[in-house]
Formats: C-alpha cells, structure tokens, sequence
C-alpha cells in the first residue's frame, strides 16, 4: 500500500486539554465524508485491564507497577491499531492518549513507520484556566473513570493531582519529531510543521475550523408544507396553516432552551424555510448548500407517481438510498459532499438554529451522532419538532422538544431492515410517505 494513504493521528497533551474530544471530531467527520477511520482509545485499555482509576496515584510516574500497566495499555492499543490497518485496511487510525514524552512517541513513530504509515501528531495545548477548569468539569459529566455520585470537588481535586503527576514528565512536540499539528488554547492559534498529502492536509483543514467551546445546535424541519400536504416531493411550496402555526410558535420554544444567549440562524433559500424562521428574532442568513436533496425528474411527483412512472429507479433507491442519484438530480453522498462547508462552518460557530430539510438535517445530523452511510437516509426527523445537540468530550447529547401541531408524517422505513434504528432521532416509523427526504 502506498505510504502516503494511510495516516496515523497520535494525540498529545496534558489531561483536561479536550483530546479526546478532538479525536472523535476528527474521527465522525471523516467518517461522514467516507474515509476509513477508527479511534484506539488508551484509556479503554486501562479500564479493560485494571478497572476504573479514581485515584491519581496510579498516575504518579514514580509509581513503577502503575507504569508498567500503563505502557502495556499503550502497547496492546497500538498493536490493535497496526492489525486494524493491515486486517481491515484502515485508512486513518487515532491513537487517543496523553503521550506525553519523546520517548513515548518515538516509541510510537517507529512502530508505525516501519509498518509503513504516516505519523502525524496532534498536540492539544492550553494554559487558559477556565478552559481547563470547564474540561474538567466535562470529564465528571462523561468519563467512565467516575461513576455517578461522586462529589464534584473530589473529582476536581483528584483530576487535577492527575494532571500535576503528567505536567512533572511532560515534553511538548518539537519541530524534530516530523510533521505535527499544535492547537493552542482550543484554536486561537494553530501551528503546523511538514504537512504532506491529501489525508494530513484534510485533517488539518478540519482542525483550523475546530473548536471545543461550548455550544448548542437546534435542528428544525420547516414547518408544513403545501407540497408535504399533497404528498409531493420537492418544489418550492409555502408553508399550509399548519406549519404557519408552528412559525409563530418556534420563536417562544428556542427562546425558552437558550437561556439568552446569543443565537444566529441558518435556512436554505427555500420559501418554506425562511417563512418558518421569518418570526425569530435573531440574525438570519441564507445557504443554497442547505436546499433540499434536488429530486431530478422527480420534482413535483407524488410518491405513487414515482413508483408508477419509474419502477426501476424505485427499486434502485430502496436498494441503495444513499448512492442512489435522482436522474437530472442528486443522491445522499452528494448533498454530504456539498454540505461539507457548512459542516466546516458550524465547527467554528458557536449556538445555530438550522431550519431546514429532512434529507439535509439528516446528513448533518448524522455527522454529529456518527451514524453509518446505511443508516443515515433512514434517520427520523419529524416535522414540527426541535433537536437541541449538545457535544461532548465522549458523544453528543440529543434533546427532542415536539410542538403540539399537527403535521402530516413524511418518514419511509428502510424496506430492507424496517427496524434497525434504535437511537435518539432515529425510531421506526408507522408509516410512509416521502421517497425523496
């Protein structure tokens, strides 16, 4: 296999520095756009091996059994991730841990190398005390280091005697050790050293539009349409008095989940989004990239018609949603292509309510819950109701808020495997509707 198409990303830093959080970012969004990759978590390893540590002297590198235990997990991580590549021809494998000295990395770098892949570090630096704090704070809310119930100040107390014991050992990235991406103080400034190839180039192109500030994204469909009250696919239809209703209410509903911050929103120029923003009282701005997957031939047709006037094109798209190209239009895999910059901007954003469509809100949803190609045209997002998503260090918390207004259901199960879909956002329909979102 050619050196330059497979990459091995190995995070850097001290704890609480949001590594782990940018290793899974880094890992969904390549993912979404179709590249092979998987995260090796070292921590995991540990807790498979001795359990969860709440204690920080199994940190302490004068703790030499600990030490040992550790460097076996580093181990047993990193020949996971050179079976993974060879086994399963992975293209870009993330090795998640604080790797904190030279000779670790080293360590790391010979191993990978002489397997031929490319080593490309990630170090995460951050000397701002509120944002470390806030880290922290985020590891009590989702490590699996800490069960529920413990004291907030002990868990405090003890992360941040953790973080001494690795600060006493820890020997930041130099220009010496190749090529290397240095985020500093959660992106403010980004520095880069012997970037090479198309996989680097894009995963640092992902990492300068990255940041790990908190945030809410609202998720809202457009409020009913005349089109999705005739059961037709596409077009550019106002809103019926059904969804005019659910426009006067959204406003009161954001309002309520966002606790005064500050709040930008983003439609498609579609009438039936903009109609249902026009009451929100928050800077609005409009993306071409967010109208709806285009239906080709198929615009204006009703789901019966579709079925009638093109049977294998039918057929096709039960059999693959996502490939599957509209003649004269597109398929899943092009609207995640052409949402790529969106996606890219929302990473530097901080609160956004997106109102748009079924087919778009699933792509984007799908890149933060990290659903598969298979599943991602199959993801329920129900007219007339608010996703509120939240990211985490270790997922992405998904909160639903349904209006009471009626709308017609405009959901078709996956034909092949009607009740695949277990997560949040995704249930198994009752019924079917729209062969195009």
């Amino acid at each position: 296999m050619n050196h330059n198409n497979r990459v091995a990303c190995v995070m850097v830093g001290l704890p609480a520095r949001g590594k782990t959080y940018i290793a899974q970012k880094v890992c969904r969004y390549l993912q979404w756009v179709g590249i092979q990759t998987k995260v090796f978590n070292v921590g995991n390893y540990r807790r498979q091996l001795t359990g969860a540590q709440t204690d920080h002297s199994f940190f302490d590198p004068h703790n030499e059994e600990a030490s040992q235990l550790r460097l076996q997990c580093a181990i047993e991580a990193l020949n996971d991730m050179l079976r993974w590549f060879k086994k399963d021809h992975g293209v870009v494998g993330i090795y998640d841990a604080t790797n904190s000295t030279a000779s670790r990395r080293r360590l790391l770098r010979e191993r990978l190398e002489a397997a031929d892949i490319q080593v490309m570090f990630i170090e995460s630096v951050c000397d701002a005390e509120d944002i470390v704090l806030r880290n922290i704070m985020q590891v009590k809310l989702n490590s699996p280091d800490y069960a529920d119930g413990v004291e907030s100040e002990t868990i405090v107390n003890d992360f941040r005697a953790r973080i001494e014991h690795y600060e006493g050992v820890y020997e930041p990235v130099t220009e010496d050790e190749s090529t290397f991406v240095k985020m500093v103080n959660v992106g403010s400034k980004v520095i880069i050293n012997r970037i090479c190839g198309y996989l680097q180039s894009r995963v640092v192109y992902y990492l300068m539009n990255l940041h790990i500030v908190p945030r809410a994204i609202f998720f809202s469909r457009h409020g009913e349409s005349m089109y999705n009250v005739l059961g037709k696919l596409g077009g550019d239809s106002d809103l019926s008095p059904r969804g005019r209703k659910y426009s006067e209410a959204l406003p009161g509903l954001i309002s309520k989940h966002l606790d005064g911050q500050n709040l930008t929103v983003w439609t498609s120029t579609m009438r039936r989004t903009i109609q249902t923003g026009q009451h929100l009282p928050y800077p609005k701005l409009q993306w071409k990239a967010l109208d709806e997957l285009d239906a080709g031939v198929c615009d204006g047709l009703t789901y019966e018609d579709v079925e009638q006037q093109y049977p294998e094109d039918f057929a096709l798209r039960d059999d693959d949603k996502f490939n599957y190209r509209y003649r004269g239009g597109e398929s899943y895999r092009d609207v995640v292509l052409r949402l790529e910059p969106v996606i890219m901007e929302l990473e530097r954003q901080h609160n956004i309510l997106i109102v748009g469509h079924q087919a778009i809100l699933r792509c984007i949803y799908a890149y933060y819950l990290n659903y598969s190609h298979e599943e991602l045209p199959y993801i329920k997002i129900p007219l007339h109701t608010v996703l509120k998503l939240t990211p985490r260090a270790y997922g992405c918390d998904v909160e639903q808020y349904k209006f009471d207004i009626e709308a017609v259901d405009t959901y078709r199960a996956n034909p092949k495997r009607p009740s695949s879909l277990k997560r949040v956002g995704a249930h198994t329909p009752t019924t079917s509707a729209d062969l195009r979102a």
